[in-house]
């Protein structure tokens, strides 16, 4: 009985023991705790609670305040106003005479830009100012002065409007080179979500080398802008004509389009890449438009189907010549379109056509590695090598490049195939 008593004892003292030191670790309180208990120290006491904030982030912290210092003062808002013509067919039949009704209709809408230069050039997107027939521009101190389109690109959905203002309102952007970017960098959107002006918001750099149309609401085949950079920074209406920002704070891309069914934000950003902008924007400040090169083409990105439907290996990719537009460089320098025509799940698909492999040397994996090079490297004359698979045989074309034609001419040649023919060079 005695050892049973010495055993439960020695068992008590090791609770004990062992409940104290439970009862110590979890009452040892967290140096954020403390500023929570009355202390008679000095206020200096409570500098450890604070320190404990993570030096990296507050180093974040400042280092986002400071990209907005910088580049806000840069963002404007693009006020329009925009006339339109009144359907009055319908008054005849309530017998008003069409002469009482109002001719046309005012709509305003609003858009972001930026400063480009000191003589008071503002950039922003081509479908903020289409079809504007008074157009303002309001600083981030909220000085609003009237502005002019200069410029206009519709197939790089790009344009520049002049104002006069004072040199104290102008603040141009540093512009960054959107090639050296990569996925999973810091992305930062600053512009007019709503008409919220200077909002900022940050993300990162989701996708890179998108191919998107300059009008998504254009049908069949048409001109890609390329090198297209995606973002998962909230992008909004009112974004549109924006900057796109890198960790230094350097325009990367102008934002223009959201992949959304709601019309919001759904973490699908696109940003025009700064390699196309400085193309574009200083010719629309000097001549008031771009000529962007020209082959003449329309195809499709040679995938495994329609490599195996043309007899070559799965695994061969390029640019499949669909069309050729008749009199356009191509058809000059004698590329070959496609004839054949195929089913490929369930649709029809022309096949049998030159495939670009490379461009002046660099591989074309896809129709948009070939595009992205004509934007970023080549101007309109200038001559360019390219290397095609023809009949299972390499060989190579030299074509001499020619201005873009115009929206109609462009529809005209645009070939007959539009399931392969989603895109033209």
């Amino acid at each position: 009985m005695f050892k049973r008593n010495l055993l439960w004892l020695a068992v008590l003292v090791i609770g004990l023991t062992a409940l104290a030191f439970g009862i110590h670790t979890a009452m040892t309180p967290a140096p954020i705790a403390l500023a929570q208990v009355p202390s008679t120290a000095p206020a200096k006491a409570a500098a450890p609670a604070r320190a404990a904030v993570p030096a990296n982030l507050a180093s974040m912290d400042a280092a986002f305040e400071q990209i907005y210092n910088q580049v806000s003062p840069s963002v404007v808002t693009i006020n329009v106003v925009q006339r339109q013509a009144v359907d009055n067919s319908f008054a005849p039949f309530f017998g008003i005479p069409p002469s009482q009704l109002p001719q046309y209709q005012y709509q305003q809408a609003l858009g972001s830009g930026f400063v480009w230069d000191m003589q008071g050039d503002i950039v922003t997107n081509n479908h903020v100012i289409s079809g504007a027939s008074q157009i303002s521009v309001t600083f981030a101190d909220g000085t609003t002065v009237p502005g002019k389109v200069i410029g206009a690109d519709p197939s790089g959905d790009l344009a520049v409007v002049k104002v006069s203002a004072p040199a104290s309102e102008l603040h141009p952007v540093q512009m960054g080179d959107s090639t050296t970017l990569k996925v999973g960098q810091l992305a930062i959107a600053i512009g007019n979500p709503f008409g919220e002006q200077n909002t900022m918001t940050t993300g990162i750099i989701s996708a890179l080398g998108r191919s998107l149309p300059a009008n998504p609401n254009s049908q069949g085949a048409t001109y890609a802008i390329p090198d297209v950079i995606q973002t998962d920074a909230p992008i909004n209406p009112g974004n549109s004509g924006g900057v796109l920002l890198n960790d230094q704070g350097q325009v990367v891309g102008v934002t223009f389009q959201i992949e959304s069914q709601s019309g919001s934000s759904a973490g699908i950003g696109f940003a025009i890449p700064s390699v196309i902008v400085k193309q574009i924007v200083p010719s629309l400040i000097a001549t008031g438009h771009y000529e962007h090169p020209y082959l003449g083409i329309s195809g499709s990105s040679l995938d495994s189907a329609l490599a195996q439907a043309m007899g070559l290996p799965a695994n061969q990719r390029g640019a499949l010549v669909v069309s050729v537009t008749p009199g356009s460089p191509a058809d000059q320098a004698g590329l070959q379109a496609s004839t054949r025509q195929v089913t490929i799940d369930g649709q029809p698909a022309l096949v049998g056509g030159d495939v670009i492999t490379a461009i002046d040397g660099q591989p074309v994996r896809r129709f948009g590695d070939m595009v992205a090079y004509l934007a970023r490297s080549t101007k309109v004359g200038q001559t360019v090598t390219l290397t095609i698979l023809r009949n299972g045989s390499t060989e190579t074309v030299k074509v001499t490049l020619a201005a873009r034609p115009s929206s109609s001419a462009q529809q005209s040649g645009a070939g007959t195939n539009q399931v392969s023919a989603s895109s033209l060079a």
